[in-house]
C-alpha cells in the first residue's frame, strides 16, 4: 500500500524544524533554500515512514535520503557497534561518487559543532563493493562503520558470511536510482536480499528510503521498494526545464555523398562541442561510441591545425595508458576532446575520465548508459544523444545529465541516423517534455532468483520452509508465488533431478518434509559466493597493460569473439586509444600503447530488450496524425518538436516518398504487408509493425509455424522494432496456384486468432535461440552451472556448451523449474505476449487495419527493416549449434499456468466444493434427498 505525500500550503512548517540546531546551522549557511522534494521527504522519513522519492536529476534527492539519518546519528553519543545506515547503489562508481559527497555535510557538522563548543559528531563512512580490497573488507567487519555504502552483490555477500552480524543494527536502507533496477532480475535478487536482511532484526524492520527519476506507475516502484508495508511517495511536480531540438546536417538523407551521413554528423558535433564548456553524447552501442571518439578526436586535431603523429609522446613513460596521458593519435592537439565511456572501459580509467570533465580538462565524453544514472558529472552544459534514445525514460535521463543543479535548464540535441531515424526521434522529444514515460513492472516469479537466494539463506543457518516461504513471498516480485512453483524449486535443490546425468543437479541442500527444514550440505556457501548475484557472465576476455607490475593496469573487455579473430601484433581501439596486443591467454588480452597507429574498432553484441508496445502505439500514431497534416501545418508541428529545417525537410520527404511507393503511410491503426521480389527472385514480405520487438518477435516465431505447417518450409523470419521479414522462395507461388489463387502469401501470413497466440508462442519460443541462451543465464544464476574457478574467465563457448548438456537432461522433465523459469522470462520480461494479442484482438475487431500491397522496390520504410535483416543474418552461420537447435520442450502445462498466473477461475475452486454443490443441486446430498 502507499500514499501520496502532501505538499501542502506555502504556509507550512519549517522542514528544518526538526533537525538540530547544528544540522539546521549548516543547511542554511550551505543553501538557500531545501528543495520541495527534500521538504516533502523529511517530513515522512522523520515520521519512520517507508519512504519513495521521485524526483529529476539535481533535485537533491540523496540529501533528502541521507540528512535525517545523519542527524540522528550526530545526536546519538552512545552506540553500540554495528552499521545503521546502509546505502545501496547499482553502480559501483555512483557508491564512490556518494562517498565522496557526503564527506561536505560531515565536514560541516564538525565544524559547526567546533564552532558552538559541542562535541564533533563521530560518524564514520565506509565502501563496500567488488573493487575492495580483502583487507579493508576484513576492516569493515572488524569495526563496522556507521553508514556503508554498498552495492546490490556486496550486500548479497555478506548476508551470506558472517560479515551479516554487522548489518544486524541497520535502521535506515537508502536504496539509490531504485528504477534502474527494479524491472529486472537484478532488482528481484535485492528485494530478497532486503528481507533477509529484516530478518536480523529482532524488533520492526528498517526503514527504506528509495530514490528515483521519473517513473510510471509510482505504486509499482513503492511496492517494490517495501513489499507488504506502506510507502510513502514524494513526488512533487517537476520544476525542471528541458530544451531539446532534432538536428539533421545534410538537406537530403536519401542522397549522400558517399553514401553516408557520418562525416557531416560527427563535424556538427565538433562544432557543438566546441562552442559548449562540457558536453556528454549519448550512443546507443559502446561500438558507435567507440568510433565517434575517434572520429571527433580526428576532426579536432585538423581543425587545430596539428598532423597525427605516429610517434610515441615522449613525455609519457613506457607503459602509460596512451589516453590517459595524451599520447594517442591526437598527441599535441590542445587538449584531447573527447573520450570513451562505457562498461567495456575499465573502472579506472573512467574514473579519469569523470574527473576529467568535471575538472574542465576534457571537452567531452562519448558515453553509452554507463553514464546515464545520477553520478555527478559537474556542470554539463549540453547533452548530445545520436539516434532516438531506446526508450523516453532513458532519454530522459540522459538528457537530465546536463544542468544537473538545481533550477539549471536541461538542453539536449538528438541526431537521427537515418529518415526513419527521425520519426523515433520525434516521438522522443515529443513525450519527453510531456513526461509520458513508458510503465515499469517488477518481474513476477523468477524462479532462478528463488533457488540461489534459497541456496545463500539455508548456507549459514538451517531454514524452516515455511518460513523462508512467507520471506521470500513479503518481496514484490515474490509476492503472488504459488506453494507449488516454491516446492518444485525446493525439489530441485533437494536432488529430485539425476545428478548421473548432468553432475551439477547434486543436492545443494537437505530437505526434511518432515519437520520442514532445509539444511545446506557441504559447498553450499562457497557456491552461493562463488556463483551468485544477478548479473550474466558473458565470458568477456580482461584487457590489462602489459608490465612488470605485480597488479597490472586493467584497460577494458572484450568480447570473446573479437578476441578470437584478433593475434597478437594487431593494434585495437579501446577507450578512444589505440593499443598493441602482445599477448592473449587464456582469460585475458595484454597490450602496450600504439600512439597513432591505425586501429581495429571492437564490437560487442548488446542485449537490447527492443521499443515498448506502448511507445509503438505512440510512435505509429504520431506518424498518422504527420501523415494527415498539410506542408503548412505540418512545418508547425516540427517546429514544436524543435526540428530543423533539414529534419523537417528529410521527414516531410520520407512520408511522401513511403506514400508514393506503398500507397500508404503504416501507423498503429494500419498495419502494412508489403510483398516484392528480391535480387535472387525470391519472395520478400514486410510486415510493417510500430509495435516493437516484444510484440514483433513473438509474432514472428507464430508466423514461422505457420510458414512450416502450411507450406513445408523452414523459414525463420526476423523481427524488429518496426516489423517482421519474411523470406519465401520463388516455389510459394506453387502452393498459392494449388490454393486456387495466384498471389503467394501475405496479410494471411500474419493474422492469428487472439486466444491461439498465447499457446502458440508457448510451444515456439521453446526451439528458439532466444530460449537457449537465457536457459544458460537462468541456469547460472540457479547455481547450475557454477565457476569451475572464481576469479578467472569463463570461456562462453564452454558456458554454452554445458548448458546445452544441462538442457538435454532437463527437457525430459515436465516440472523442471530452470526450463519453467526461461519460458516465463521470455514470454513475460522479453517478450509482450498481452500486447501482442490485443493487436490481434484488434484485428479481429478491424479496429486496426491490415492492408496488402505488392511493389516492384522497397518501399523506403521496407529498405530501412531490410538493412536490418541483413545484419542479423550476416553472421548465422557462426551462431552456437546449441542456440540454433529446435528442439521440443516437455512442459508441466498446469505449474507453467501457475508461474505464469493464467490459473484460470475453475483451477481455483476447491474440487470437493464443486462436487458437493453439484450433489446438491441434484438432490442427492442428505439433506436434500
Amino acid at each position: 500500500m502507499s500514499t501520496r505525500a502532501d505538499s501542502g500550503p506555502p504556509g507550512r512548517p519549517d522542514p528544518l524544524g526538526r533537525f538540530s540546531a547544528i544540522t539546521r546551522e549548516w543547511f542554511t549557511s550551505t543553501f538557500d533554500a531545501p528543495t520541495t522534494a527534500q521538504a516533502d521527504a523529511w517530513n515522512a522519513i522523520a515520521d519512520g515512514h517507508n519512504t519513495l522519492v521521485i524526483a529529476p536529476t539535481g533535485s537533491g534527492k540523496t540529501l533528502a535520503a541521507f540528512l535525517w539519518a545523519l542527524d540522528s546519528l550526530a545526536a546519538s553519543a552512545e552506540r553500540p557497534a554495528g552499521t545503521r545506515v546502509l546505502y545501496v547503489s547499482p553502480l559501483k562508481a555512483l557508491a564512490v561518487d556518494v562517498e565522496r559527497n557526503l564527506r561536505t555535510p560531515l565536514a560541516g557538522l564538525t565544524r559547526i559543532a567546533e564552532r558552538r563548543g559541542l562535541p564533533a559528531p563521530d560518524i564514520s563512512v565506509g565502501v563496500r563493493s567488488g573493487d575492495t580490497p580483502p583487507a579493508t573488507r576484513r576492516q569493515l567487519i572488524n569495526r563496522p562503520p556507521d553508514v556503508l555504502i554498498t552495492t546490490p552483490e556486496s550486500l548479497f555477500l555478506m548476508l551470506t558470511s558472517a560479515a551479516r552480524e554487522t548489518l544486524a543494527g541497520v535502521q535506515t536502507v537508502i536504496v539509490d536510482e531504485i528504477h534502474a533496477i527494479a524491472a529486472g532480475k537484478r532488482g528481484a535478487h535485492l528485494a530478497v536480499s532486503l528481507e533477509r536482511l529484516d530478518e536480523l532484526r529482532e524488533d520492526k524492520p528498517a526503514q527504506r528510503i528509495g530514490l528515483s527519476a521519473t517513473v510510471r506507475p509510482p505504486e509499482e516502484l513503492a511496492r517494490f521498494l517495501s513489499g507488504q508495508a506502506p510507502t510513502t511517495i514524494v513526488a512533487p511536480p517537476s520544476a525542471k526545464t528541458v530544451e531539446l531540438s532534432v538536428q539533421v546536417p545534410v538537406p537530403d538523407m536519401a542522397n549522400l555523398a558517399n553514401n553516408t551521413i557520418w562525416p557531416d554528423v560527427e563535424n556538427r558535433l565538433v562544432d557543438l562541442i566546441e562552442s559548449h564548456n562540457s558536453t556528454i553524447v549519448f550512443a546507443n552501442s559502446r561500438r558507435l561510441a567507440e568510433r565517434l571518439t575517434a572520429r571527433l578526436n580526428e576532426i579536432h586535431a585538423e581543425r587545430s591545425g596539428v598532423e597525427l603523429i605516429m610517434d610515441a609522446n615522449p613525455k609519457v613513460a613506457g607503459g602509460a595508458p596512451a589516453h590517459i596521458m595524451g599520447s594517442g593519435q591526437t598527441y599535441g592537439a590542445d587538449p584531447i576532446l573527447a573520450r570513451a565511456h562505457h562498461g567495456s572501459v575499465s573502472k579506472e580509467q573512467r574514473a579519469l575520465v569523470e574527473e576529467d570533465l568535471k575538472r574542465g580538462l576534457l571537452k567531452a565524453v562519448v558515453a553509452t548508459s554507463s553514464l546515464e544514472l545520477g553520478i555527478d558529472m559537474g556542470a554539463v552544459d549540453l547533452v548530445i544523444q545520436v539516434e532516438a534514445p531506446p526508450s523516453v525514460a532513458s532519454g530522459l535521463q540522459r538528457i537530465g545529465r546536463a544542468g544537473h543543479q538545481v533550477g539549471e535548464v536541461s538542453q539536449g540535441v538528438l541526431f537521427p541516423k537515418h529518415r526513419t531515424d527521425l520519426i523515433g526521434c520525434a516521438v522522443s522529444v515529443q513525450r519527453m517534455l510531456t513526461g509520458q514515460i513508458e510503465t515499469m513492472r517488477v518481474p513476477a516469479n523468477p524462479l532462478d532468483i528463488l533457488a540461489q537466494q534459497t541456496v545463500a539463506a539455508a548456507a549459514l543457518e538451517p531454514l524452516d520452509a515455511d518460513r523462508w516461504f512467507d520471506t521470500v513471498r513479503r518481496a514484490a516480485p515474490f509476492a503472488t508465488l504459488p506453494r507449488s512453483v516454491y516446492e518444485a524449486t525446493l525439489d530441485l535443490l533437494s536432488g529430485k533431478y539425476p545428478s548421473t546425468e548432468f553432475a551439477e543437479l547434486r543436492p545443494r541442500l537437505v530437505y526434511d518434509r518432515d519437520t520442514g527444514t532445509l539444511t545446506a550440505r557441504p559447498g553450499a556457501q562457497r557456491l552461493a559466493v562463488t556463483s551468485g548475484g544477478a548479473i550474466p557472465d558473458r565470458g568477456l576476455f580482461t584487457v590489462y597493460l602489459a608490465s612488470e607490475a605485480e597488479k597490472p593496469s586493467r584497460v577494458g573487455e572484450l568480447e570473446e569473439e573479437m578476441v578470437y579473430e584478433s593475434r597478437p601484433g594487431d593494434v585495437i581501439s579501446l577507450g578512444a586509444t589505440s593499443w598493441r596486443i602482445t599477448e592473449i591467454t587464456h582469460d585475458r588480452v595484454l597490450v602496450i600503447p600504439a600512439p597513432g597507429q591505425p586501429a581495429r574498432l571492437p564490437f560487442w553484441r548488446g542485449d537490447g530488450l527492443g521499443r515498448p508496445a506502448e511507445l509503438g502505439a505512440a510512435l505509429g500514431a504520431f506518424t498518422g496524425e504527420l501523415a494527415g497534416l498539410k506542408r503548412p501545418a505540418f512545418d508547425t508541428r516540427c517546429a514544436e518538436l524543435g526540428f530543423d529545417a533539414y529534419a523537417t525537410d528529410n521527414l516531410w520527404g520520407l512520408l511522401e516518398e513511403q506514400r508514393g511507393a506503398a500507397g500508404v503511410v503504416p501507423t498503429d491503426t494500419t498495419l502494412l504487408v508489403e510483398r516484392f521480389r528480391d535480387e535472387l527472385g525470391d519472395w520478400r514480405v514486410i510486415l510493417h509493425s510500430p509495435y516493437g520487438l516484444p510484440v514483433n518477435g513473438p509474432l514472428a516465431l507464430a508466423v514461422a509455424r505457420r510458414l512450416r505447417e502450411r507450406y513445408g518450409i523452414d523459414e525463420k523470419p526476423t523481427a524488429s522494432d518496426d516489423g517482421v521479414v519474411v523470406r519465401l522462395p520463388d516455389t510459394i507461388s506453387d502452393f498459392a496456384s494449388d490454393a486456387g489463387t495466384e498471389t503467394p502469401p501475405g496479410a494471411d501470413l500474419f493474422v492469428f486468432d487472439a486466444e491461439e497466440i498465447d499457446p502458440i508462442v508457448t510451444a515456439e519460443v521453446g526451439g528458439s535461440a532466444l530460449f537457449a541462451s537465457r536457459f544458460r543465464e537462468c541456469a547460472a544464476r540457479a547455481l547450475l552451472l557454477p565457476r569451475r574457478h572464481p576469479g578467472r574467465r569463463s570461456p562462453l563457448w564452454q558456458q554454452r556448451q554445458r548448458a546445452a548438456q544441462l538442457l538435454e537432461v532437463a527437457r525430459k522433465y515436465p516440472d523442471f523449474p530452470v526450463v519453467l523459469e526461461t519460458i516465463r522470462e521470455c514470454l513475460q520480461d522479453v517478450y509482450d505476449v498481452p500486447a501482442l494479442t490485443r493487436l490481434m484482438t484488434g484485428i479481429a475487431q478491424r479496429r486496426v487495419r491490415l492492408l496488402e500491397v505488392e511493389t516492384q522496390r522497397p518501399s523506403p520504410f521496407a529498405a530501412s527493416l531490410l538493412f536490418g535483416y541483413v545484419g542479423a543474418f550476416m553472421y548465422e552461420g557462426d551462431s552456437p549449434l546449441a542456440e540454433r537447435r529446435a528442439a521440443a520442450l516437455s512442459l508441466d502445462s498446469t505449474l507453467l499456468a501457475e508461474l505464469l498466473g493464467r490459473v484460470e477461475l475453475r483451477d481455483l475452486l476447491d474440487p470437493e466444493i464443486i462436487a458437493a454443490t453439484g450433489r446438491q443441486l441434484q438432490h442427492l446430498a442428505p439433506d436434500r434427498a
